[in-house]
């Protein structure tokens, strides 16, 4: 689920990612016009969950402000909270699939 990336990886990471950041953009657009999967909404539940433990941890600091030794130490911080992770993004389960609920039927108005 979460892996801590050297700053090797993360350099060669960045580099992937503006590559194909046109192509990720596109399929995004196209896959924000279907209703998300019940794996989809896990994902983002537990997306949401990391952020919280991320700002818990930051406290007022902002994680993009963050050098790469920063960011990588926050990772192992991150990752030795997984379970709480999990309860986390259980709890917020609901509402996540409250917010696509209401993203489709603006949608569709």
């Amino acid at each position: 689920m979460f892996e801590v990336l050297s700053i090797q990886a993360r350099n060669k990471l960045a580099r992937t990612m503006k590559a194909k950041a046109k192509m990720i953009a596109k399929k995004r657009e196209r896959a924000m016009k279907k209703k998300a999967n019940p794996e989809k909404l896990k994902k983002r539940a537990q997306k949401k969950a990391v952020d919280f433990i991320a700002k818990k941890i930051l406290k007022d600091k902002d994680r993009s402000d963050l050098g790469q030794a920063g960011k990588a130490s926050l990772e192992k911080k991150i990752k030795s909270k997984s379970g709480l992770i999990k309860k986390l993004a259980k709890r917020l389960l609901p509402q996540v699939k409250k917010a696509e609920a209401e993203r489709m039927a603006k949608k569709r108005r």
